[in-house]
């Protein structure tokens, strides 16, 4: 309980690197995912996927199914109450197919019955024809028919400037998966009057309400989506799954169903990273001045639209990367194929546009003879310089310079001695020997907008109450494990003074939108909002207790409020509510300039690996990053973030990709798809930059997404480093390395 209202320090406030609550029970097993939900009576759903990437549907019978004992529903795009359509950005795709399927894995039916395995086998029964198509799955052949979501058309500055130093280079990079070890789950509720309550692991409840509402035909208050355990997300949550197909089995039935994906149906059940055909031209003065950035960036969007309007958007804007450049032409077009849906994935079009960009500085540093670090210190962008690509000024932190130096400065490994087998590129199942081992050394850095950008209005919503017992703060931000919970505890900590304070996830009918778990913007849009509310609410409790007077123990020069325990009882809850917005920005012009971001986040790598030409193999053996964050205000949880978001950029450069042949995933399974184990995570050394934003808590910037922008490129730096081979293509695969005639 608390006495009184504090403005002195509070344990666990900013700065402090806290406990999370919910530590120990996702070590032990005791945390409730999304998956672990139950409810007595429920019904369990499955869906019909199509198994072709493109086809026609000319025979449906849904009887068989309908007939087996234990089968509650059968549902097909004839039952869908409300509109047929659903989309993050754009509502484009169909709920149910009705006629004509665009990729493989589509739904096309849905199923409730009373176990997992009759639902099973009620699918199986249902009688599906197909007249299958040929797909198209060539993003370069989608460009050439118009087959385009969106084009981004970027031009600044005089476009006959020229350098004498020319470099060209055509990039690739694979289509990765966001790979949450939870796969996709929810449970519907139906409340017996035509609503339902869903709960589900998702990254932005008010959009999937939103969504939802649409298609079940029904007002916005008849859903309310409420956030459950989330097992990772990383942009695979934006998108819709199976949020829709629960709610309408639910009211169905009038029965609470539960769906969970497997693994395979994961992997058609939610977008995946855009894969991304690059062109890129770079020119010099010889004294190593840019003059003149050219690209061209198709990124394959797949079948359906979701948010690459956006992605390729990032991409452009981020073709020039943290470089001052007066001369600048980019072209990006995001296509529609028949391939898997492609949607956000941390880092958003800022991956894809940094692995061409840092290999160009690279190459053109090679090419006038400079050090690869010097030549990006005399480019880097500084506070005030104007953004290459849009023009706009960068007016908060800036501090490019300064993390170049200090990555240089890190000390490197020693060398390979070869005493210890494990600690050769092959460990001690394929081992070579050390002669035939080689070791490189690779640099990338990373730019990141933060937040969302181009005209959107970015708010978040948040509630702050004093109450007898301590303090609760109440939003819709879902927590997706990336600590965001603490932090706005620690917030509010600091901003009132009180210990006791528990944070409160609420459900689209208790509070507005806190916006999306994504493009690094919860610490500081939900965290803004936080401080605002805990700010206002500190002035109603000194209001309360008489204003700005002092009363006979100069209660208000000893920097107390005066709200006390009895005073909230007699009297009532203290609380404010907020909508936080942060700063406008605007949508491109004609040549795509204006003032279009709101934040960056910079983050600087330097890779280490050892490879191993005769059979193939690499290993990375340190990473070094620094990045520039802001303000730390959980100091532990920036790290793991740093960490985390360096291992995907790892797994991008050396392993994951979703390969897709004719349309079809081959390797849906996390057998075939690898992922980054302890065992392939390097040493990370991490070094943080302070320099406040210029709207963030306390001066913070988002810190999830820029790790991962420049990771990967620094990775396969350092093999090409090793190697000397162009290596234009990521993930690099052991056949990319092998020198001709080993025997992978």
């Amino acid at each position: 309980m608390i006495s009184q209202v504090d403005t002195r320090p509070a344990r666990g406030g900013v700065g402090e690197s806290t406990y999370r609550p919910d530590g120990i029970p996702k070590v032990d097993g005791t945390y409730t995912y999304s998956s672990d939900l139950y409810m007595d009576k429920m019904l369990f759903g499955v869906t019909l996927r199509c198994p072709h990437p493109k086809a026609t549907i000319i025979k449906l019978d849904i009887g068989p199914a309908v007939a087996m004992t234990g089968v509650h529903a059968v549902l097909t795009a004839a039952d869908i109450p409300g509109e047929n359509l659903f989309g993050l950005e754009t509502p484009d795709q169909p709920i149910l197919v009705g006629d004509q399927v665009e990729y493989e894995g589509q739904a096309v039916a849905l199923v409730a019955a009373d176990d997992p395995e009759i639902a099973r086998r009620a699918v199986e029964a249902i009688e599906v024809e197909y007249q299958v198509q040929t797909p198209l799955t060539d993003p370069e052949a989608a460009e050439e028919t118009d087959s385009v979501f969106h084009r981004v058309r970027c031009r600044r500055g005089p476009q006959d400037a020229r350098g004498a130093v020319v470099v060209e280079g055509y990039y690739e990079v694979g289509m990765q998966d966001q790979a949450p070890l939870g796969t996709e789950s929810g449970l519907a509720v139906p409340d017996g009057e035509g609503g339902v309550d869903l709960h589900i692991a998702t990254q932005w409840t008010h959009t999937d309400r939103d969504q939802i509402v649409a298609g079940l035909g029904v007002a916005d208050e008849a859903v309310r989506v409420h956030h459950a355990g989330v097992g990772g997300a990383f942009g695979a949550r934006e998108d819709v799954s199976l949020q829709i197909h629960l709610c309408l089995l639910a009211l169905y039935t009038d029965r609470p169903v539960k769906m969970e994906y497997s693994r395979a149906e994961s992997f058609v059940g939610h977008v995946h990273r855009h894969p991304a055909l690059i062109w890129m031209r770079h020119e010099a003065d010889p004294d190593g001045t840019l003059r003149r950035i050219e690209a061209k960036i198709i990124l394959d969007g797949g079948a359906y639209r979701s948010t690459s309007d956006s992605v390729i958007g990032n991409a452009v804007y981020h073709a020039a990367g943290p470089y001052r450049c007066d001369s600048v032409a980019v072209d990006g077009i995001a296509v529609r194929t028949n391939n898997p849906p492609c949607g956000a994935m941390r880092g958003f079009g800022a991956v894809q546009a940094c692995f061409g960009h840092e290999a160009q500085m690279d190459k053109l540093a090679d090419a006038l003879g400079m050090d690869r670090i010097d030549f990006r210190i005399k480019n880097a962008v500084r506070q005030g310089d104007p953004l290459a690509t849009s023009g706009q000024i960068i007016e908060t932190s800036a501090p490019v310079v300064d993390l170049l130096e200090r990555v240089r400065a890190m000390p490197l490994p020693t060398d390979l001695t070869g005493e210890d087998p494990r600690h050769l590129p092959g460990g001690t199942g394929l081992t070579t020997s050390l002669a035939e081992v080689s070791r490189g050394v690779g640099y990338a850095i990373g730019i990141k907008n933060l937040c969302f950008s181009a005209g959107f209005d970015d708010y978040a919503e948040a509630r702050v109450v004093i109450t007898p017992f301590g303090v609760e703060v109440h939003t819709a931000a879902v927590e997706v494990g990336q600590g965001l919970g603490e932090v706005c505890a620690q917030i509010a900590r600091t901003a009132l003074g009180i210990e006791d304070v528990v944070v409160f996830y609420d459900d689209t009918s208790q509070i507005g939108s806190a916006g999306s778990t994504s493009a690094s913007r919860q610490t500081q849009m939900t965290g803004g909002a936080v401080l605002e509310a805990a700010r206002m609410v500190r002035e109603l409790a000194l209001h309360r207790g008489g204003g700005d007077e002092l009363d006979s123990e100069g209660v208000w020069r000893k920097g107390r409020l005066v709200t006390t325990m009895e005073d909230l009882l007699a009297h009532g809850n203290l609380e404010y509510h907020t909508r936080f917005h942060h700063p406008p920005t605007d949508q491109p012009d004609e040549n795509g300039l204006g003032n279009l971001h709101v934040d960056w986040g910079f983050a600087v790598h330097r890779a280490v690996v050892d490879v191993d030409a005769e059979l193939g193999l690499f290993r990375v053996v340190q990473v070094d990053t620094v990045q520039d964050v802001g303000y730390m205000i959980n100091p532990r949880s920036v790290v793991g973030q740093i960490e985390g978001g360096t291992v995907q950029g790892i797994g991008l450069a050396t392993l994951e990709e979703i390969v897709v042949k004719n349309g079809i995933i081959q390797n849906p399974t996390f057998t075939d798809y690898l992922l980054p184990t302890f065992l392939d995570a390097p040493p990370i050394n991490v070094e943080v930059v302070e320099e406040p934003s210029a709207f963030g808590p306390f001066g913070a910037k988002g810190v999830g997404e820029p790790p991962t922008v420049s990771s990967t490129a620094a990775v396969v730096s350092a093999i090409r480093d090793a190697t000397g081979l162009e290596l234009n293509r990521t993930p690099v695969r052991p056949e990319h390395v092998a020198l001709p005639g080993s025997p992978i």
